[in-house]
């Protein structure tokens, strides 16, 4: 079989060698929109992250029986015409879930504690030139005793709930679908949830229940304390709406791991808040231990496999 990786990129420098062993293997660090269909033309597994895989391609790839997606979600594929085609669509599950789960705790301690401020404060040499041994500049506030509120109770919120009830929280949910309604923890209206909780993560897929999900007027029903963490797709949180909030210090602080558009736009406004320290900002990392990304590896590597009953 001819296997085509259209952007390996994905998976940092992981070793491909069990892929690669498979078939004739070609591989492309990245693929651009307008070089995606000529790529796949003869390939009969395609592999690929974001790249997307439309109709028209899969339609021009004649002998195309199998996508295999290296991420959980798959939204860049056209589900519906790979159903019509007769082409499997297969994508990796729960390889990421520890990760993603960790960085989420990453970010809330980190803004809690304030640990960007800390860190400054001390390499600045502020501390050295202190006559006290404390520096109270920001806030610190610990986990144990807050509501920590999870929308989106999948593998990954189940997981973040397992750890923040080891931290001494209240965990409450929310479902977004409206269907997963005995996770084993309150259920709670959306609005009731940003009201009551003091740290809100995401962990909901991109659809059509979550599109924008938390505006600006969603986030101001929030407590003024509360914290925002948003770990799962860029397009659940509006961003010129989550600028704004904390710049009218709506909430205390927020970290997002996504973003709207990815690579960040240059005039993102979260990029220009008025106070930085209040916002953590990473390039879309949270799922991307070594752990994690050998995971994945094995994941598409066992799905051709079961696919082709090898």
């Amino acid at each position: 079989m001819k296997i085509v990786f259209l952007d390996e990129y994905s998976v940092n420098k992981t070793d491909l060698g069990p892929i690669k062993s498979l078939g004739e293997y070609v591989g492309y660090q990245y693929t651009a929109p307008g070089q995606t269909m000529e790529r796949c033309r003869d390939a009969e597994v395609i592999i690929t992250n974001k790249v997307v895989i439309s109709k028209e391609i899969m339609r021009a790839s004649h002998n195309l029986r199998l996508i295999c997606v290296a991420a959980t979600g798959m939204n860049n594929i056209d589900l519906e015409a790979a159903q019509e085609l007769g082409i499997e669509v297969r994508n990796a599950v729960g390889y990421s879930t520890h990760s993603v789960a960790e960085a989420t705790f990453a970010f809330a301690l980190a803004l809690l504690r304030h640990s960007a401020y800390y860190d400054r404060y001390v390499k600045s040499g502020a501390y050295a030139q202190s006559l006290t041994p404390f520096h109270f500049g920001a806030t610190i506030r610990q986990l144990h005793g807050k509501t920590w509120g999870i929308i989106g109770m999948g593998h990954i919120g189940q997981r973040v709930a397992e750890i923040a009830r080891a931290f001494g929280t209240k965990i409450i949910y929310h479902s977004t679908s409206g269907q997963n309604l005995e996770a084993g923890f309150p259920h709670r209206s959306l609005d009731e949830l940003l009201q009551e909780a003091d740290i809100v993560s995401i962990h909901a897929p991109l659809n059509q229940y979550t599109l924008n999900l938390i505006d600006y007027v969603k986030i101001a029903k929030m407590k003024e304390t509360a914290i925002l963490i948003n770990v799962a797709r860029g397009k659940i949180v509006d961003e010129a709406g989550l600028a704004r909030a904390l710049n009218e210090k709506k909430i205390a602080g927020a970290a997002l791991d996504v973003f709207e558009s990815e690579p960040i736009k240059a005039d993102n406004p979260l990029l220009f808040i008025e106070n930085p320290d209040k916002l953590i900002l990473a390039p879309h990392t949270a799922w991307a231990s070594d752990d994690a990304l050998q995971s994945l590896t094995h994941a598409i590597c066992q799905n051709i496999k079961n696919f082709y009953k090898i």
